[in-house]
């Protein structure tokens, strides 16, 4: 089992957020890496809802703050509808994905992962419903 980093940044490089999760398959598909890293990004806000969000994609009916999303309210997030989001902004180019050191363009490419593998999201826009 690998264990992974996933890293925020911007295009000029400035590290924005940074998560660890331990235990995914040594192979697998940039769109289940995507949809893993929001899985797990929404469940911790739901474990604790509050009126921001840091998150891959802005949620409905939220505001961009300069570190993640102001919700109207406190609330719990629907991760499926925020991986879909995600899904659509990676196939926009509304950011792209390192795997180590190799950029990912497509959603079903198969990627190695490692024991420390670091997988940077680089947001090239503000992604705004995804």
């Amino acid at each position: 089992m690998a264990s992974v980093t996933f890293r925020d940044e911007t295009a000029t490089g400035r590290r924005l957020d940074e998560m660890s999760l331990p235990g995914l398959p040594d192979r697998v598909t940039v769109r289940d890496l995507i949809r893993t890293r929001v899985r797990e990004e929404v469940a911790r806000h739901n474990a604790r809802p509050s009126r921001h969000f840091r998150g891959l994609v802005r949620p409905d009916d939220a505001e961009a703050e300069l570190n993640g999303y102001r919700l109207r309210e406190p609330r719990a997030i629907d991760w499926e509808r925020q991986a879909d989001l995600a899904e659509r902004a990676f196939q926009r180019n509304g950011f792209f994905l390192l795997v180590g050191d190799r950029q990912a363009d497509d959603l079903d490419q198969v990627v190695e992962l490692g024991v420390n593998t670091e997988i940077v999201f680089i947001r090239l826009v503000s992604l705004v419903g995804g």
